[in-house]
């Protein structure tokens, strides 16, 4: 019957798209293209289906195999792109940004930013809120390419200097560059989303020319607006922004504490720890070992030399001054049944001492005083430092050896 034949019609049009699928995740890109075809022919006597459906899946699968696959490069990828935005009407500004995705990832910018400024100009059917989103990023993406271009010019002038640069045009260019970039640029972070690339470009503008006050409202907003999802790159360009303009510490451990908060594992938590550990205030202190505690918790700072030497400072000035053991049992309570094991292995004391003598010292000091002279890491590294004779480590071993007592009753 008519409807038994378009259920195994759909079928083998389904176990198609699945060998498809497959052989893109084996990266089979021959395979891919074979069953594509196959794929392409079956919708052709496929009377059923709905128009825009199959389109886009022509559109993105197609897309991912000529880029692995194509010898032609972009001759072959235009050729198809061209033949999709014709094929994906309902989808032509999609299909043109991936375009110029593809064009730019060939370095290929004036015909990306001639791909864009053609999109810009395309109207077809009726007017809707899905088109007006997708026609700001079209905008937006210009904007990036002319902030690009501007950066060019910007190169240009800075290389030669002004006094020994007479060539007015580069000058002008530059500037029409600037005005183009901004207007788009601004429009596009208005709306709320992620936008930390255009955010990044138009803040560089703004401060190129001067305008620090409309560039630390563009920030404050990107980083604070609860319109906004939470983002904690937004707060990373707030923090470098007010670490350029020379602002004061408090604002710029807000920043940090506010970061922390939402990834503790950010690479700036040096930095965040090195600013509390220089303040006078005891709570600040009491964050920073917080901080570093935090941050050494991710398998990413295991071998931070930087991280271990912050850590083992700190726990060495309280652990001489014998004040706020208790901070130091507070932070331990909650890592002493998995750190021996993630951190202080003999295994792990082997290797390090074999990879980076200055990692094993630190993480040697901060063992002797959590786990005590007996602890594996400790024995191991603070042997091996003795063995060849190096000062220091003979120094650490007297150290975890006198304050011994401490261990215990931070383990207590």
């Amino acid at each position: 019957s008519s409807h038994e034949h378009r259920l195994n019609f759909q079928k083998s049009k389904e176990v198609c798209l699945n060998y498809i699928q497959d052989a893109m995740l084996q990266k089979q890109w021959k395979r891919a293209a074979e069953f594509l075809t196959v794929y392409i022919e079956a919708l052709e006597k496929d009377f059923s289906r709905e128009y825009m459906g199959p389109s886009e899946i022509i559109w993105r699968i197609g897309s991912e195999i000529l880029w692995h696959h194509s010898h032609n490069g972009m001759k072959e990828f235009n050729s198809f792109i061209e033949q999709m935005k014709t094929l994906a009407i309902k989808r032509y500004l999609k299909v043109c940004l991936e375009h110029v995705f593809h064009l730019l990832c060939n370095g290929l910018i004036d015909e990306a930013y001639q791909t864009l400024s053609l999109a810009e100009s395309w109207r077809h059917g009726e007017h809707t809120s899905v088109r007006d989103k997708e026609m700001k990023l079209i905008e937006a993406y210009r904007g990036l390419l002319d902030y690009y271009r501007w950066a060019k010019q910007k190169h240009i002038l800075l290389e030669h200097g002004q006094d020994g640069f007479d060539d007015l045009s580069v000058e002008q260019e530059m500037h029409s560059c600037f005005r183009k970039a901004a207007v788009n640029l601004k429009e596009i972070i208005k709306i709320p989303g992620v936008w930390d690339p255009f955010v990044k470009c138009y803040v560089d503008l703004l401060e190129f020319y001067g305008d620090h006050d409309e560039a630390r409202q563009v920030l404050n907003e990107y980083a604070y607006n609860s319109k906004f999802p939470a983002n904690p790159n937004a707060h990373v360009y707030l923090y470098q922004f007010l670490k350029r303009q020379g602002e004061s510490k408090k604002s710029l451990i807000l920043a940090l504490k506010i970061l922390h908060d939402s990834v503790p594992s950010h690479e700036l938590m040096i930095d965040f720890n090195t600013m509390l550990q220089k303040s006078k205030k005891r709570k600040k202190h009491r964050l920073g070992l917080e901080v570093i505690f935090a941050a050494l918790d991710y398998a990413g700072w295991k071998e931070n030399v930087k991280a271990w030497s912050c850590l083992a400072k700190q726990l060495k000035q309280i652990v001489i001054s014998e004040k706020h053991l208790d901070w130091i049992k507070q932070e331990w309570n909650s890592r002493r049944d998995w750190w021996p094991a993630f951190h202080f292995s003999r295994y792990l004391a082997k290797r390090n001492w074999q990879e980076n003598e200055s990692l094993s010292y630190e993480k040697a000091l901060v063992a002797g005083i959590l786990l005590g002279k007996d602890c594996k890491y400790f024995k191991y590294v603070s042997h091996q430092g003795c063995k060849a004779q190096v000062k220091r480590f003979r120094l650490l071993k007297k150290f975890v050896n006198k304050h011994n007592p401490v261990y215990l009753r931070i383990s207590g």
